[in-house]
């Protein structure tokens, strides 16, 4: 039920909140604005946050914002920070507490997503809703959700007390997880991600660009954002990889040089929660098949991946049968 208040079905239209699944929104922005000319990923995050001489960790590029390389950054941004600017005077301040390492950050994919923006002179709200949802050819993908819309909106629902809950408003949340879509328009960005559909040959590139490998790690080869395993994949991999105990501690990572081109035989994967939602996207491009998965409950990451990979096996076996009533 998209509503149990008042027995509000779900269709292929209600509206998700996707959590960090947005963030492959995000580094497709970062793409396209590279493949524009307005920056290149190999800049310093220095070079477009700092009105003077600054540093910002190690040198951090818009490349490690895209791929969590960060060195240690923390999940959420602080607590005493309330807006951009506090945000990048504390990033000048912090430092690094494992160099090299890959740590899952918001605020890294945050201040991707705000730099990108403003490199085409707007807010990332307004990159998204006008640049690239119309790209991806959605109508029905918004960051907040419009008054004529809200009537497919789903309310989540707490793990914890069960109650009807919706995502909070914070600092770079737009740009890291407040993006609200459907099945029907997720089903549509995955046919674009497999090279199919009528787009740009622009946003062909930039999508290509997010998918090349940049880091490996124990679990997988890190591109933008996207985690990739090779296909066939073990399981017990994949859930580990995807599970909290891997993803929330500092991982070591090494380079791919140069950056490995998008791959065929693999399964590319994007987790993402709210508190009251939980999704799930993966895509095999050697087998033209994607998946998405979106739930008005945050179901724990290891169980979405275990549904999905069974669901993709009977799939591929053609053990699976849809029956469809005309």
């Amino acid at each position: 039920m998209a509503s149990r208040a008042d027995g509000r079905p779900v269709t292929a239209d209600t509206l998700f909140e996707l959590g960090s699944i947005s963030k492959i929104f995000n580094v497709t922005l970062a793409a396209l604005a590279e493949e524009r000319g307005a920056f290149s990923l190999d800049d310093t995050v220095a070079r477009h946050v700092c009105a003077d001489r600054c540093s910002i960790g190690a040198n951090l590029t818009l490349m490690d914002l895209a791929t969590h390389h960060s060195g240690g950054l923390p999940l959420q941004v602080p607590n005493n920070v309330s807006d951009v600017k506090e945000l990048v005077n504390w990033l000048k301040r912090w430092k690094p507490p494992q160099p090299g390492a890959r740590s899952y950050s918001n605020i890294s994919i945050g201040m991707l997503g705000y730099i990108s923006a403003s490199s085409m002179g707007m807010n990332y709200k307004q990159a998204a809703q006008t640049v690239l949802f119309p790209a991806f050819g959605l109508k029905n993908t918004w960051i907040d959700v419009p008054q004529e819309a809200m009537d497919q909106y789903a309310f989540g629902y707490d793990r914890k007390t069960n109650r009807p809950i919706r995502v909070t408003p914070g600092v770079l949340d737009a740009e890291a997880y407040g993006v609200k879509s459907s099945a029907r328009d997720m089903l549509k960005v995955l046919d674009v991600e497999l090279g199919r559909g009528e787009v740009s040959d622009e946003l062909r590139k930039a999508i290509a660009r997010t998918q090349q490998g940049q880091f490996k790690t124990a679990k997988f080869t890190q591109d933008m954002i996207w985690e990739q395993y090779a296909w066939p994949a073990d399981l017990e991999t994949m859930t580990s990889g995807n599970g909290y105990d891997f993803i929330l501690k500092p991982q070591p990572v090494e380079r791919i040089t140069p950056p490995l081109a998008p791959q065929k035989d693999v399964i590319r994967n994007k987790t993402g929660s709210t508190n009251g939602f939980g999704g799930y996207v993966a895509m095999i491009p050697g087998e033209n098949l994607g998946i998405v998965v979106l739930a008005n409950r945050n179901y724990p990451n290891e169980e979405r991946v275990k549904a999905t990979y069974s669901l993709i096996r009977a799939l591929l076996s053609r053990s699976f049968r849809i029956y469809v009533d005309l």
